[in-house]
């Protein structure tokens, strides 16, 4: 009997290069290898007769070896001419393993086989290459052989043994992810082996959510079930547990965040209001709304811990401004942390200009600038020259440009920065308000998960003064009426983005680069200034770049993703993205965001030569269907699934297996209830029974995560 505790290194089915194989990959113990989750299943259980078989088609089938031995053609392989155990005469087929000169040691003629594979005719032949198989007797057979060979009985004759049990045929059969090193069939072989060591009770890992469906009992059906429903049955089982590890630890943060004492950070709103009076337009209901909320949050003694979502361009960052205008009056300092430079930039230039005459010191830190500006009085001896309201990148992480006295953090497009970066950030200050933001709408359900120890505020309003967005799919032939439709808004004023999926021509990748297209629109448009921005230029050049741009000195901006947050050119009008299907939707839509900013009608082309029913085409019709950046959040999470959307580093989830979770809110809701009940009867978890709780919260407490 082996314990899901101990270590491979003491299985004696694990030779030494197995070992190390497994180390690599991070199993160290049974447990890693009965864990590891099975990506598919296929049902091999359904047998075929030979003579039944069609070209293509895949399937399971008993077969008899007639003749087996070595073939030569273009390359050596080893051929089985097999057919069906009833009819010596009957129809054979043929099969063939390349590659694989072990199969040679374990065929002969006379066994039985089980095989799983596709059939395909070649010369008129049908074969399978390199097919699962399973020899269908035990060793004992082998007697059998032998007898024959000697001239004994015939093999009807001879009593056949019992067919030993199938692991890689004739059953439904686990499909796991590959392991450099290792076979999926050898993977399966082990897994198989440990299963049938293990004894008949073995206790839950951490916290039990379904004492009434014994583990080990779960575990066969995760990867050996009987039947399809046996699976689904056992993932939704790992699935609950698995959320509910996660919204404890959500739970347990908000709370342990709601009980910490935090301070007050309005005191006035004098700054608030200069700036709301100074702007040529009015807060939309939402974003007043949503000032509301952080304001009210800011006053308590308790520390704000709040999302402010909402759709491209619906204004969050004059959100954001306001609530540190809150904290620098109360007399702090408010920082906010951007995942790039050109955004930083940004939000300095806008800040910069939005203040223009209000007593508030503002400041860039990125690891290449220090700039500052602010109000200066008559008396220059009497001028605070501290900053009190800070932007920057990752440089605001490092002591240098650590600010002072922090009242309120900002973290901008905060699912671009690890969780150790985000807790750095926040730790600048004592217990300061935070707020991070996010202008990727996120689907309920990841709100739940991601954020459920977060308050949220929904910005679900766009501004009046934003002009149309029309979006069109267009073919790559239609490049003609393209340039003739760009020629005609060049003549009225307005600027063009071209986007590029990569930065210089690929010869595994037949896709535009940004380089060859500068050049190319170079030759289309000969008399207007055309800018390149890519991630390879300067802080300097790319600074260039984009002051041109703004300024109207150039008017093509020919760009890979760097112009996928942050960049805000009310003239630019129209947003040309090639090989449109090789992104993913939520970043073709911040895409399509930078257009639409003025009061001019706007237009996104999404350039692609995918055809309807082919992969990367479904995406581009939702994203010509709709402009509500939270309808194509979900419609982003329905195509590529939770495993893709997450972006696991940056959220903190680390590796999800068991994605069902993810897209079902009756798990999420069933979780979240059992975890609250928890808290609720045994706040600080002092009972024996909770004492895998206690492990399960620990990294949580020793990361600064939870007070």
């Amino acid at each position: 009997m082996v314990r899901l505790t101990d270590s491979l290194a003491e299985i004696a089915d694990v030779s030494a290069r197995e070992l190390q194989t497994l180390r690599a990959a991070s199993f160290e113990t049974v447990g890693d290898v009965l864990l590891r989750v099975p990506r598919r299943y296929e049902d091999r259980r359904t047998t075929r007769t030979v003579a039944s078989l069609v070209n293509g088609e895949t399937c399971c089938l008993l077969l008899h070896v007639y003749s087996a031995g070595w073939r030569f053609s273009y390359k050596r392989y080893f051929e089985v001419s097999a057919g069906s155990p009833d009819e010596p005469h009957g129809a054979r087929l043929l099969l063939r393993w390349f590659n694989m000169p072990y199969v040679a040691r374990l065929l002969a003629t006379g066994m039985d086989l089980s095989v799983y594979g596709k059939v395909k005719e070649y010369g008129g032949k049908l074969t399978m290459t390199n097919p699962d198989f399973e020899v269908m007797e035990d060793e004992d057979a082998g007697l059998r052989l032998v007898a024959r060979a000697m001239g004994g009985a015939p093999i009807g004759d001879v009593e056949r043994v019992s067919p030993v049990v199938g692991v890689h045929t004739g059953r439904i059969v686990p499909i796991y992810r590959g392991i450099s090193g290792m076979g999926t069939r050898r993977f399966r072989s082990l897994v198989f082996d440990l299963l049938q060591q293990l004894p008949p009770q073995v206790e839950q890992p951490g916290y039990d959510v379904a004492p009434g469906y014994p583990f080990r009992e779960a575990l066969q059906d995760l990867h050996f079930p009987t039947e399809p429903e046996a699976y689904r049955k056992a993932r939704l089982r790992f699935a609950l547990a698995e959320c509910f590890a996660r919204q404890f630890c959500v739970a347990w943060r908000r709370r342990c965040t709601l009980a910490r004492t935090g301070r007050v950070n309005v005191s006035s709103d004098g700054y608030l209001q200069e700036l709301l009076a100074s702007l040529p337009f009015e807060l939309t209901t939402a974003q007043r709304r949503c000032v509301d909320e952080i304001r009210a949050d800011m006053a308590s003694t308790r520390q704000m811990n709040r999302l402010l979502q909402g759709d491209v361009g619906s204004g969050k960052t004059l959100v954001a401004l306001c609530a540190m205008l809150l904290a620098v009056e109360s007399g702090g300092t408010a920082a906010m942390i951007a995942p790039t430079q050109i955004l930083a930039e940004q939000h300095f230039n806008n800040f910069r200009r939005l203040l223009a005459g209000l007593d508030v010191r503002l400041s860039l830190r990125t690891s290449d600038r220090s700039d500052d500006v602010g109000y200066v009085p008559d008396n220059p001896a009497e001028a605070d020259r501290t900053p009190r309201l800070l932007v920057g990148t990752h440089a605001l992480l490092y002591k240098k440009n650590r600010p002072a006295n922090l009242a309120l953090a900002v973290i901008d497009e905060q699912h671009k920065f690890g969780v150790a970066q985000r807790e750095q950030f926040v730790s600048s200050g004592e217990c300061p308000d935070v707020l991070v933001m996010t202008a990727t709408p996120i689907p309920r359900t990841l709100t739940l998960t991601l954020y459920g120890d977060l308050d949220v505020s929904v910005i679900d309003e766009l501004p009046a003064n934003r002009g149309e967005i029309v979006t069109a799919l267009r073919n790559p032939s239609n490049m003609k009426r393209i340039i003739t439709f760009m020629r005609g808004e060049l003549a009225a004023g307005r600027q063009i983005y071209i986007v590029a999926p990569l930065i210089d021509e690929s010869d595994t990748r037949e896709q535009a680069a940004a380089t060859s297209e500068w050049n190319k629109w170079h030759e289309i448009f000969p008399d207007e200034p055309i800018g390149l921005l890519h991630g390879r230029l300067s802080a300097e050049e790319k600074d260039a770049v984009m002051a041109a741009f703004r300024a109207n000195e150039t008017h093509i901006l020919v760009a890979t993703t760097v112009v996928e947050v942050g960049v805000d050119v009310p003239n630019a009008t129209v947003m040309l993205i090639n090989n449109a299907d090789s992104f993913g939707l939520s970043q073709l839509h911040q895409l399509r965001g930078r257009i639409g900013r003025g009061r001019h009608k706007s237009y996104c082309i999404l350039l692609s030569s995918a055809k309807p029913g082919e992969p990367g085409r479904e995406k581009l019709d939702v994203l010509c269907r709709t402009l509500n950046g939270f309808e194509i959040a979900e419609e982003d999470f329905r195509l590529r699934g939770p495993g893709d959307v997450l972006g696991t580093a940056q959220s903190g989830l680390g590796a999800v297996q068991f994605t069902e979770w993810l897209s079902d809110m009756r798990l999420i809701h069933r979780a979240a209830r059992d975890a609250a009940a928890i808290l609720d009867s045994d706040p600080r978890l002092e009972l024996p029974q909770h004492a895998p709780l206690r492990a399960l919260v620990a990294p949580e407490t020793e990361q600064g995560v939870t007070a």
